[in-house]
Parts: structure tokens; C-alpha cells; sequence
């Protein structure tokens, strides 16, 4: 639940985190199951929205030992790459163990969105031979678990990071030098997202750069790194190839759904949104670096 102040206004009690915002992207191109935790005081609304939008929620636990994870967070105006953060409650996040269904060990495509590594690696040991595994992570867990965090970097295949996180991980302050450590860390495939001015694709074979989509007006950029991460992986799942071709449009579809993520509060702008709007957009995004 989040509570969330810009120069456009303030909303409060809105759904959000990692996995919401993720989903309500990754949804437009393929079958979502959600694996998280919400308290007793979790609106029933939020879980008939999430279901109307066809997110699976057979692993969304529902405890009733405590209630749901809350952060507050204020943007200045000029600065929508880094948000105050005034209040976080983790409430039954904190005691947190995923469990997922036998069906669900089985799914070649697993994201590993923004949490402690130490949760993450526990629903990594149930899934069995997984084709793809992403992962996200924050200056939080760099800071204060980071050997788990290497120790997971180890297990996966792509690696999404802002720019700030990518600095602090490598000790790199060149995004290019960054991504190459990042690379050596474990992670075949490296993401350098920098927010309004695009992103950074690297890999051993080979390496690209896409800008941002050109957004008038920013509303809330809250969840715009998880919606990015949602368009990416699901279009990766939805052509099921992970090559050079795919992965460049993969990306154009990820800055593009972020790109409608930041137009709104929260997921007022992604809820509606459909796959023929993005695509339309996705059009006018190749045309700003194509010749």
C-alpha cells in the first residue's frame, strides 16, 4: 500500500509494490502468477482488481498475524529519479517465507522483483530448471545484504539495475565499466536503466543503448523500474527466445509501458492500458533513433 506525494498531488492507499506493478505489465504479453504476502487489512478490491486483470493469485498469501506493507514516499519537483522516503512498514512482510504451488515449480520463466535477497533465493530453491531468471534489487540490500545478494547474482540470468544501484554495486562510476563488473558477477545479461535518459543493454556478445520515451508531463514515477521489468520479461516469455533481435524489442516495449507507468498515479495509467496502445507507442519510440 502506498502513499505517495508529487508537485501533481498526493494519493493515498493505493496498491502498489514490486509485484503489482510488475504484473500490471508483464500481463499485456503473458500469463502472470503473483508470489507475495498482504496483511489482514488489505482491501478486497485490490485482490478482485488484480484477478479481473488475470493475475494468477493461487501463491498470494493473506496473513492474519499482521498488516501489509506500507511505504510513503514524496518526489521534488525537478528530481523524479529519487524518492524521499518518509515512512516504510513492513508489517507481515517482515516474518516472509514464498511458497509456491507444484504447477508453479515448474514454470520456465521466473522474476525475482525487489525484495531481501534472502527471501528471493528461498523461492529460487523451489522452482526446478528454469529457462529465464531476472532479478531487481535496491541500494537497501547492496548496502546491507550484500553477500546474499552476490551469492544470488550467481544463480541468475539477467540483471536489472538503475544507475545509481549499478554505481553503488560495482564500485564503477562509467555505466559501461559498471555493467561489465556487474557482468562478471554472475548475471550472462546486464540492464543499466537511467530513468529519463534511456537504457543500457550489456552482454558478452554484444552490447546496445535505447533513449526514453519523451513524457510532457510526470505524474508519479513510482513503479516505473518495475513496470519496465514487467514489459521486458514478458515479452522475453511471450516470443520465448532470448537473442539479440528479441531482447532489443523487448526493451523498446519495456521503456514504453514505463513510459505510460509515469502518466499517472500509482497504476491509473497502466490499469486501462492495452497491448495495441503500447505497440502504437512502441512505434513512435524506434522512431526516435532509427534512420
Amino acid at each position: 500500500m502506498d502513499h505517495v506525494k508529487t508537485p501533481s498531488g498526493s494519493k493515498s492507499n493505493m496498491l502498489g509494490g514490486s509485484a503489482a506493478h510488475f504484473a500490471m505489465s508483464a500481463r499485456l504479453f503473458t500469463e502472470v502468477h503473483m508470489v507475495a504476502i498482504v496483511g489482514k487489512d488489505f482491501p478486497e478490491r485490490h485482490l478482485d482488481f488484480l484477478r479481473r486483470k488475470g493475475i494468477d493469485l493461487t501463491s498470494l498469501k493473506v496473513s492474519h498475524q499482521g498488516k501489509t506493507f506500507r511505504w510513503a514516499g514524496e518526489y521534488k519537483k525537478g528530481d523524479f529519479n529519487t524518492a524521499l522516503t518518509l515512512s516504510t512498514q513492513l508489517g507481515v512482510m517482515s516474518s516472509y517465507i514464498p511458497d509456491i504451488t507444484e504447477q508453479q515449480k515448474y514454470l520456465p520463466n521466473l522474476f525475482l522483483a525487489n525484495f531481501d535477497p534472502d527471501v528471493q533465493l528461498k523461492l529460487l530453491s523451489q522452482v526446478r530448471s528454469p529457462q529465464l531468471i531476472g532479478l531487481d534489487s535496491m541500494n537497501l540490500w547492496i548496502t546491507h545484504k550484500l553477500k546474499s545478494l552476490r551469492r544470488l547474482m550467481k544463480q541468475v540470468h539477467l540483471f536489472v539495475a538503475n544507475d545509481s544501484e549499478a554505481r553503488a554495486l560495482s564500485k564503477e562510476h562509467n555505466l559501461i565499466l559498471a555493467a561489465k563488473r556487474l557482468r562478471a558477477m554472475g548475471p550472462r545479461m546486464i540492464i543499466i536503466k537511467k530513468g529519463e535518459h534511456g537504457v543500457l543493454f550489456y552482454s558478452d556478445q554484444f552490447m546496445f543503448s535505447f533513449p526514453a520515451y519523451p513524457v510532457e508531463k510526470v505524474v508519479d514515477p513510482t513503479g516505473a523500474g518495475d513496470t519496465f521489468a514487467g514489459g521486458l520479461m514478458g515479452y522475453l516469455s511471450k516470443v520465448r527466445r532470448v537473442d539479440e533481435r528479441s531482447l532489443r524489442k523487448a526493451l523498446v516495449y519495456a521503456t514504453t509501458v514505463a513510459s505510460f507507468n509515469v502518466q499517472g498515479f500509482g497504476m491509473g495509467r497502466t490499469a486501462p492500458l492495452t497491448l495495441r496502445e503500447v505497440e502504437e507507442r512502441a512505434k513512435q519510440l524506434v522512431k526516435f533513433f532509427s534512420l
